[in-house]
């Protein structure tokens, strides 16, 4: 890991969003250039000059190759083991890229031969003449259709051979840095670790001090008499240009984003990149012209040359992390700043984007030193002891001083931090602790490299924060209907405002997505490999255990784990994207939204466990006898959910009931509210929810109160006595009617004498309002009206029924009467 691979990771950033800004911002990207000559090239040299390089031959393209074939397998390794695979990977894929373009280049040419040799027909048989010119013609043209075909054929086979070679380099590079990552060393807490440091110290001091020489002998050089002038000038104007220079662009940046840009979120990303493109155009300027400078006025060997070619990268580096903390914390500007920092917070903070990058470029040099004067491995694993204490240090005095800021949040006034938060906390709390373990056992390869990529991680992260922000600003701010472009696009072309809303969230959509997969190749730039080597980088960490036909490797389920962790949360963040961003600008109504929602969830979570079962080995045809198996079961089983779940497909597609209809369905009555795909939500009148599932509006009989007139009828029925003026009843009835303001014009209100009933006069009211929840309301103050009319014009309802009760003249009461004694039961005898 040097500082040209962490300097491609932040130019690949710088890259991607001066690509976004435009063409004209694309010139700092040049100076980002390890060992890209004189800086003082214009493109349109370098173009002139490539255009007068002949384009090599086939055989020069071979010769080439087996160059670099034989070189490589000289010496498995050059003078860095992760440098030189890499390098002839990339000089080899150049020489299969010429022979491509050869071969799409001359296969037009062969057919045009083959086209004129048809023209020419086929030679005369065995004692035939022809015209001597026409059978020139046709020996030439063979001769040159042969050389042509066989260099097409070589250029095919070159390129094959190049191809196979490359996946050689590839697992070659890979199968070093699985050695050299968990090589186990003397452990820093063990004797052996400072006796082999102490044997070793004098040879790598002489080294050190050899270098030393060298570089003070080539600054005595240059500060000699006749050079001392233009070389102090030159380091004055870098000086100048690396710290006068980056605080006028700032502001200059700052005053041309306020004149020049409207107001809204998007010039504020868009000055933090400027800002960011501004620091590390001037510092790399600056730094690498001093460089250039010192080497024009002195004379340097190849070990100086490479120690000031990686200072000037170091500032370069340095450069980037200061300028993207100064640009994201914003002190002097609070109304610029991207994150939702308070000031406070913000001034507090200031310290800390010089302190990532000092301690980051002072703990990254000692291994490039390493590199450059050959040191002893007892040196490297100092170093690597070295880079991890002091990075992880560094990541928990960040971690502290944001949690100490916390501790003070009330005060501050930061907002309740997430709950992911935490858990990236703990997350790296525990990295470093492994680190320090893996560190004490002698893993210092190992621990060093986590500690790395762990300080790489969040200067990437910080990076691409502002990327992400600045790729769903530009397109909100030039494709949204509430844009001034937008506006001018619905003017001319007619579009509609939510088309465009639309097409800004799916374009910001797709630039995150196109921005995340080059995050990953920011994060594997240390690494100088592709994201598809990093997966690769695990290796065989076990041989696996083998059940049935069934290979269990722990490489493929961590790989495995690794695509379904991923994968689910890329869907989350999908349908989170769908449910608060797209699908609000469409038409579709809140019901068909989540159901859309929760469909492309399914159909998500399926292809997620299906990516993980191919990750983790097993195919579609592996499981296809189990799913012949289960589907007998799935289908008895599961035949009520699949009914309900196709029927409320069929309510999505028909839609014979949508969300906010007033419907019956048998003694039920009320407004759905949601449809699910399983069941519909219906809300009662007593503001209860009724789950009903779905297809019992399918198979079942259902009224729709709102389906296709939404109006709502108002029957009033009163009886009336026989004696009443039907006439002025009706007036009296049609006029409250009329005279209400919830009652239609359209279609008027209609009184009917329906009859007699009992003796009484039945009449019958009927009106119309706008809504059939309407109708009780308006009903129950058409009575109200109507009894109090009648009241008033003395039209009774029905005549009271008297009830007439006679009250007789009591009888004065009789004397009582003796009765008499029974008769005896003896004749003659009284008793």
């Amino acid at each position: 890991m040097n500082w040209t691979s962490r300097l491609a990771g932040c130019g690949l950033a710088i890259l991607l969003a001066l690509s976004m800004c435009g063409g004209a911002l694309a010139q700092p990207d040049a100076s980002m250039n390890a060992g890209s000559g004189n800086p003082n090239n214009s493109a349109a040299a370098a173009a002139a000059a490539a255009a007068a390089v002949p384009a090599p031959t086939v055989a020069e393209l071979r010769t080439q190759f087996n160059k670099l074939t034989a070189d490589s397998g000289k010496d498995g390794k050059g003078d860095s083991p992760d440098e030189d695979p890499r390098k002839q990977l990339a000089q080899i894929n150049d020489i299969g890229a010429q022979a491509d373009k050869f071969v799409a280049a001359r296969t037009g040419d062969l057919a045009d031969l083959n086209a004129r040799l048809g023209e020419l027909g086929n030679p005369p048989a065995a004692g035939s003449t022809e015209d001597p010119d026409i059978t020139r013609q046709r020996a030439r043209l063979t001769k040159e259709r042969n050389a042509l075909d066989a260099d097409i054929r070589l250029a095919k086979l070159l390129s094959i051979d190049v191809r196979q070679r490359g996946a050689d380099l590839v697992t070659q590079r890979r199968a070093l840095f699985e050695a050299q990552l968990t090589e186990r060393a003397a452990s820093p807490l063990s004797d052996t670790f400072w006796n082999d440091l102490q044997e070793a110290w004098p040879d790598d001091l002489d080294r050190l001090q050899a270098m030393g020489t060298a570089l003070g002998d080539g600054l005595d050089q240059a500060l000699a008499s006749t050079s001392r002038t233009p070389v102090i000038a030159a380091l004055i104007g870098a000086l100048l240009l690396a710290f006068l220079g980056v605080w006028a662009a700032e502001h200059a940046l700052t005053r041309l984003a306020t004149r020049m840009l409207p107001a809204g979120r998007l010039r504020r990303s868009l000055l933090v990149i400027a800002i960011v493109a501004a620091h590390v155009l001037l510092v790399a300027v600056a730094a690498h012209g001093f460089v250039e400078v010192l080497k024009n006025y002195a004379t340097w060997d190849s070990q100086a040359r490479k120690a000031l070619q990686s200072a000037a990268q170091a500032l370069t580096f340095m450069a980037f992390v200061i300028g993207l903390g100064r640009a994201l914390l914003a002190t002097g500007r609070p109304s610029w700043r991207l994150p939702p920092i308070p000031d406070a917070t913000a001034s507090k903070l200031a310290v800390l984007p010089w302190l990532v990058a000092l301690v980051a470029a002072l703990a990254w040099t000692p291994a490039e030193i390493n590199a450059l004067i050959d040191a002893s491995f007892a040196a490297v694993v100092a170093t690597h002891v070295l880079t991890a204490l002091v990075l992880t240090a560094l990541v928990g005095t960040v971690i502290y001083r944001l949690k100490a800021l916390r501790a003070d949040a009330p005060e501050a006034g930061l907002p309740e931090r997430p709950m992911w938060v935490g858990l990236l906390v703990a997350l790296i709390g525990m990295l470093m602790i492994a680190i320090w373990v893996l560190v004490a056992l002698g893993y210092v390869a190992l621990g060093s490299f986590l500690a790395s990529q762990l300080t790489w991680s969040g200067i990437v992260a910080a990076a691409f924060y502002v990327l992400f922000k600045f790729a769903d600003d530009v397109f909100m701010a030039i494709v949204a209907s509430r844009s001034t472009f937008g506006q001018k696009l619905q003017k001319s072309f007619g579009l509609a405002p939510q088309t465009l809303d639309q097409a800004a969230t799916v374009l910001s959509g797709i630039s995150r997505v196109a921005l995340f997969v080059y995050m990953l190749i920011a994060l594997a730039a240390p690494l100088g490999t592709t994201p598809g080597e990093v997966f690769q980088r695990s290796g065989k960490l076990g041989t696996g255990v083998k059940v049935g036909e069934f290979q269990l490797v722990p490489g493929a389920i961590l790989s495995a784990l690794t695509v379904a962790v991923v994968g689910f949360i890329v869907l989350r963040v999908f349908k989170r994207w769908l449910t608060r961003s797209y699908l609000p600008n469409t038409q579709f109504e809140p019901g068909m939204q989540s159901s859309i929602t929760t469909l492309l969830g399914y159909v998500g979570g399926i292809l997620v466990i299906a990516f993980t079962l191919s990750a983790l080995g097993i195919g579609i045809e592996r499981i296809a006898w189990v799913a012949s198996a289960l589907s007998v079961g799935i289908g008895f089983g599961l035949q009520a959910i699949v009914q309900n779940f196709i029927s409320g497909l069929i309510l999505l597609a028909e839609q014979p009931v949508k969300v906010g209809d007033w419907v019956v369905l048998g003694t039920a009555e009320g407004d759905v509210r949601r449809i699910n795909v399983r069941a519909t939500e219906i809300q009662l009148g007593d503001r209860s929810t009724l789950i009903v599932p779905n297809s019992e509006f399918i198979t079942k009989t259902v009224r729709n109160m709102t389906l296709a007139n939404a109006e709502g009828r108002v029957l009033i029925r009163l009886p009336m006595p026989l004696t009443t003026d039907a006439l002025r009843v009706r007036d009296l009835i049609l006029a409250a009617c009329k005279a209400h303001e919830g009652v239609l014009e359209t279609p008027a209100p209609s009184l009917t004498l329906e009859g007699i009933e009992n003796g009484l006069l039945i009449f019958q009211a009927i009106a119309y309002v706008p809504s059939p929840r309407l109708a009780g309301g308006v009903r129950s103050d058409l009575l109200f009206v109507i009894l109090d009319e009648l009241k008033k014009a003395s039209l009774p309802l029905a005549v009271p029924t008297m009830v007439m009760a006679a009250t007789a003249t009591p009888e004065p009461l009789a004397t009582p009467s003796v009765p008499s004694s029974p008769a005896s039961p003896i004749p003659g005898v009284q008793t």
